[in-house]
């Protein structure tokens, strides 16, 4: 039987509606989201991601700004930047877009954002909160797959849960959120022996390694819920994830598609962070 698809398109429109409403009753209070964009030199792929945050705020009523800084910005003033925007009150969250050029240090731009105000849950502050279970913001990748798993209708508590990725972005933060919702959670990566015997065990897999059609159907746990974080191109130049789509759909029970799966979620669920410091 063919596996379930959860449509991520949907479960995102779904959301953004109740969004909608949120933001208009915080204008009753006079409150009015506001969220920063800063982009560094010009990566096309960077380019199209502020832009789709830039008509996801439009569509939400959210209030943004965006700061284009050119590709020899130094650290000094990126930093100073950022201390402007922690000071400005009209501004509930900042996001810098990564990767930076080579002459910024990441990390540092990262901790100089106001936990409040970091609404990609990527500071060292916030991921403590996330591990602790004291959260208000959480990175949106998986903070967007633990909706998609909720829609498809299945209870995290008591299932076999598997990352393959151990990621500071999707695989860590991932595990921790399958795990405060009672999942018993399997982390796998590149040393893991035996990959497939894990894998298999899994009632909830999700895949974020970057390997193009990686997961194979002889992987699976038939009926699992497979989630396919991957964004890659086949050899044909073709969109596809980490899961070879048409072999697992056959054994899985349902399964995001790539594109139209974790894409539309994430960028949904940076919008709900915005709101959610608003809220504070």
């Amino acid at each position: 039987m063919k596996a379930k698809l959860i449509d991520g398109k949907a479960v995102s429109a779904l959301l953004r509606e109740q969004m909608k409403k949120e933001v208009a009753t915080l204008a009753e209070d006079g409150i009015t989201p506001g969220l920063a964009v800063v982009i560094v030199g010009d990566n096309p792929a960077s380019k199209v991601y502020v832009r789709n945050k830039k008509k996801a705020c439009e569509e939400l009523g959210i209030y943004s700004e965006e700061y284009a800084l050119p590709a020899e910005t130094t650290q000094d003033e990126l930093l100073a930047l950022i201390r402007k925007l922690n000071a400005k009150p009209d501004i509930d969250g900042i996001l810098v877009q990564l990767p930076l050029p080579k002459q910024l240090d990441e990390k540092a731009v990262i901790e100089a954002i106001s936990p409040d105000k970091d609404v990609d849950a990527f500071s060292a502050v916030n991921v403590g909160k996330i591990m602790i279970g004291d959260y208000k913001l959480l990175p949106c990748t998986p903070a967007g797959i633990m909706e998609l798993i909720h829609a498809s209708g299945v209870e995290v508590k008591g299932k076999e849960c598997v990352v393959i990725g151990r990621s500071n972005i999707v695989g860590k933060p991932m595990a921790m959120l399958l795990l405060h919702e009672h999942g018993t959670v399997t982390i796998c990566h590149s040393r893991t022996r035996d990959l497939a015997e894990v894998t298999r065990r899994a009632d909830i897999l999700v895949a974020a390694i970057g390997k193009a059609k990686f997961v194979t159907a002889d992987m699976v746990k038939p009926g699992a819920v497979v989630i396919d974080v991957g964004m890659n191109r086949d050899e044909n130049g073709k969109l596809c994830g980490d899961v070879d789509f048409d072999s697992v759909s056959e054994v899985a029970g349902a399964i995001t598609p790539v594109p139209g799966g974790v894409g539309p979620m994430t960028i949904t669920m940076l919008m709900k962070n915005t709101i959610a410091a608003a809220g504070k």
